[in-house]
């Protein structure tokens, strides 16, 4: 069938017009992603993509939150061991003191003297012990007599995005009676004390007792301290998984500027000339008026 001459149906303004809007509409896509900085910005950009970007976001705002937990579980440990070492330094101090008074080159108000200082010192061995906490977490648990595995307090990290993600830190129970006395788990004035330098019998016995207090600080320290070290090498290695998984959702989701400029410039070009055709078209029906002559 030949051409029609026709001036009801103008077909070429039509089909320019359709390709205007193609083009409109490449360019919108194009300034979207290059105002946004994001290659998807819904659904039908990239179904796929956006499951998958939707996917390691959820990982890594959940590797995030395990550093900053990570970082709070080394704090606590540091908190523990800050403590710890006072405790160790005001153990030392009394076993000196005991050896001091073990000594019959002192005379009884010597040792009255020792004792005071021992005494404070014991005080504040248990004030550190009973009352050093972390956020309102309370560190040491001091028992009555020896103490179980369940003595112990536990703290779990959450260390990632996965709810098996965890490290506990164990803070190892101490047997009070070696420090206060017999069945007691802070320091009284009132009982027999365990670390006691006022005779020679008295302080060779403290000499006994500190070095059982001491065994117990370090195995508590060094159990925060693993705990600590552990943590530590999470941290290191969740920052490089949030580093990688960063640079693979970056691949994904973000815009190429170097494409989408190009896109865009296309795009301008075409709904330009397809702007210019539409005028040419509907000049073309004017073509029609020389056959009405």
């Amino acid at each position: 069938m030949g051409t029609m001459t026709v001036i009801n149906t103008n077909i070429s303004a039509i089909r320019a017009a359709a390709a205007s809007n193609s083009a409109t509409q490449l360019m919108g896509v194009a300034m979207q992603r290059l105002s946004t900085g994001k290659r998807i910005n819904s659904a039908a950009d990239d179904a796929a993509g956006l499951a998958i970007s939707t996917t390691m976001t959820a990982q890594i705002d959940g590797m995030q939150q395990g550093v900053s937990n990570s970082n709070d579980g080394i704090s606590m440990a540091q908190t523990a061991d800050g403590a710890l070492n006072e405790v160790t330094n005001m153990l030392q101090r009394i076993r000196q003191l005991a050896v001091q008074a073990g000594s019959d080159t002192y005379q009884a108000s010597d040792r009255t003297a020792m004792q005071t200082e021992v005494s404070n010192l014991t005080e504040q061995i248990s004030d550190i012990l009973n009352n050093t906490a972390f956020n309102g977490n309370k560190l040491f648990n001091v028992v009555g007599t020896t103490p179980a595995t369940t003595d112990d307090l536990k703290f779990s990290i959450q260390t990632g995005s996965q709810s098996g993600d965890a490290v506990t830190l164990v803070s190892k129970a101490f047997d009070g009676s070696a420090l206060f006395g017999t069945g007691n788990t802070s320091y009284s004035s009132a009982a027999t004390q365990s670390l006691d330098v006022s005779t020679t019998t008295a302080a060779a016995t403290t000499i006994s007792n500190v070095d059982t207090a001491l065994a117990a600080v370090n195995a508590t320290q060094s159990g925060m301290g693993a705990g600590e070290n552990r943590l530590q090498s999470v941290v290191s290695n969740l920052t490089d998984n949030i580093t990688n998984l960063t640079d693979a959702r970056s691949r994904i989701q973000d815009t190429d500027y170097s494409t989408e400029t190009t896109k865009m410039a296309k795009a301008q070009i075409l709904a330009q000339a397809s702007t210019a055709m539409i005028a040419q078209a509907n000049q073309a029906q004017q073509y029609v008026l020389s056959l009405l002559k």
